[in-house]
């Protein structure tokens, strides 16, 4: 096996066991949260809460997020890292597969400004008080799970069909 094989293996392999072990990390961190919530018993309007909230991070998160837009990309930027290895970008595989760089102008802000938005959301989100964190962390676990699934399909599709045609947005 060349060297330029297995250096696009290696990348492939931590860029999505790097990436997978972030979105894993959140899972693990933010269920409890939710799981206390729902043990503290709600009334009907955190209950309506919970539940609207729960189907717009499925759509929103999971199925327009994720689903429609990060996965493909993510799993074409890591079948492209197979094929074009380079040090850096197996190095930093995760965020390569992230667009975080080596990626469109447009890409990088919207990786950038999402990533930002995120942040100060988590900030704002510590500072409620349950059951309402943990309904909003229930939603987001649910998102993510969803996305996790996604991400899997995708990789699935990339690296085991003919015909992933899905662009990596790459610099021109």
């Amino acid at each position: 096996m060349s060297a330029k094989k297995i250096g696009g293996f290696v990348g492939v392999v931590w860029g999505i066991l790097g990436f997978l072990g972030l979105l894993s990390s959140a899972l693990y961190r933010l269920t409890p949260w939710a799981v206390e919530s729902y043990q503290q018993g709600w009334t009907g309007m955190q209950w309506g809460g919970a539940v609207l909230f729960t189907i717009f991070m499925a759509h929103s998160e999971g199925y327009k997020g994720f689903h429609k837009a990060f996965s493909p990309r993510f799993a074409a930027r890591m079948k492209h890292l197979s094929k074009n290895p380079s040090v850096l970008h197996v190095l930093l595989a995760p965020l390569f597969g992230m667009c975080y760089f080596h990626a469109t102008k447009k890409r990088l802000i919207v990786a950038y400004v999402l990533t930002t938005a995120i942040v100060l959301m988590i900030i704002g989100i510590k500072f409620l008080d349950q059951p309402w964190r943990g309904i909003i962390d229930g939603g987001v676990v649910v998102g993510l799970g969803i996305g996790i699934l996604s991400v899997g399909y995708y990789l699935l599709q990339a690296f085991c069909t003919k015909g992933f045609d899905v662009d990596p947005e790459l610099p021109v």
